[in-house]
């Protein structure tokens, strides 16, 4: 970026100026006035580069029936499941949506311990049943609790939970397809439901060396396809690059990065639609800057900028910084905040 925008600084810099410079840091010129003029300022600087991306909804993953018997309900596709709300039903009994990272494996009930047992107590607490104590330990109290939580739902008080009663996810799931239909026979571990994360992400596939300059926490810049602008953060960056291939002749490898929206729920997007990132990279504070436009290629080598002052024009020798926001950082020169330098006439 920094060379491509050194190149459209001197190929602009011969609109408007013949340069005649020497060594002295500073030469009068006989050209006359620029076209026109801008501000030397001082402030913090950032360069920033851009990455297509996809607007849509991550983390998707299968739910599977727990046991055999008759699909007779599911929840509708688009929708959004919380804590106990409900995912589907096997011959009429609704297997519910609980928190948490590991998966329901067995049947819970008085006696038996381990961290599913916590996992299932936490949620119970979050649904405001008390008269236990949140460990690892199903005691008598646990199971007093599951039963007056069936009894709220209408389901049968069996004082246990298993599979075919809860499936446990990290959050709130939506539902991306229906898998089987209503009628349709239900077998252990066959796929019932294909869900999603609740919350729109963007996704978008960084070249190796790119990804290496992105970490989880960057704050980005999204631009919609309505033309408005969303602000988020970088959730994840992956661990292994894989090469597109296919059609477009890029077999490159690649790194999937997702991005977290600050407010998705005001992000009003199809499902799917293109958007570009912009990524912030290296930045500078409280540094001089002068439009990229205003740099000059010196005659013997380097670049400068031309200072106007009490209506005279001169060269005078610069150290190009970073790039970034279509201006660079400038040291040298005797630039000082408020100098005017030439630029073309726009």
């Amino acid at each position: 970026m920094a060379a491509l925008a050194i190149v459209i600084a001197v190929c602009g810099a011969t609109a408007f100026a013949t340069l005649n410079s020497s060594d002295d840091g500073g030469t009068s010129k006989n050209a006359g006035l620029p076209p026109d003029t801008a501000a030397v300022e001082r402030g913090d600087l950032s360069e920033s580069t851009q990455a297509d991306g996809t607007i849509g909804y991550g983390g998707e993953r299968k739910i599977n029936a727990a046991g055999a018997g008759t699909l007779t309900w599911t929840a509708k596709t688009g929708s959004v499941v919380h804590r106990n709300g409900k995912l589907y039903a096997v011959d009429g009994d609704y297997v519910r949506l609980m928190r948490g990272s590991q998966p329901m494996y067995r049947t819970l009930k008085d006696g038996v311990e381990g961290t599913d047992v916590r996992q299932l107590e936490e949620n119970l607490a979050a649904l405001g049943y008390t008269g236990f104590t949140v460990d690892e330990e199903y005691t008598g109290l646990t199971a007093d609790a599951v039963r007056r939580w069936q009894e709220a739902n209408g389901d049968k008080e069996t004082g246990s939970a298993g599979p075919e009663d809860i499936a446990f996810a990290p959050d709130d799931v939506r539902i991306e397809s229906v898998d089987r239909s209503v009628g349709d026979r239900a077998a252990p571990g066959q796929p019932v439901l294909t869900t999603t994360g609740s919350q729109r992400v963007v996704s978008m596939k960084l070249d190796v060396a790119e990804s290496g300059s992105v970490k989880e926490g960057d704050k980005v810049t999204v631009e919609l396809p309505d033309g408005k602008s969303a602000r988020g953060e970088i959730r994840t960056v992956g661990t292994s690059a894989e090469k597109e291939g296919g059609d477009s002749g890029d077999d490159s490898a690649k790194v999937m990065v997702t991005v977290s929206l600050d407010e998705p729920e005001q992000v009003e997007a199809l499902d799917q639609a293109p958007v570009t990132v912009e990524l912030k990279g290296q930045s500078r504070k409280d540094v001089l800057t002068v439009p990229v436009e205003a740099l000059l290629a010196m005659d013997g080598g380097g670049f400068g900028v031309q200072v106007v002052e009490h209506g005279k024009a001169r060269d005078v020798r610069v150290e190009p910084g970073l790039f970034g926001q279509g201006r660079v950082e400038v040291s040298g020169g005797g630039l000082r905040e408020g100098m005017k330098v030439g630029v073309p006439k726009i």
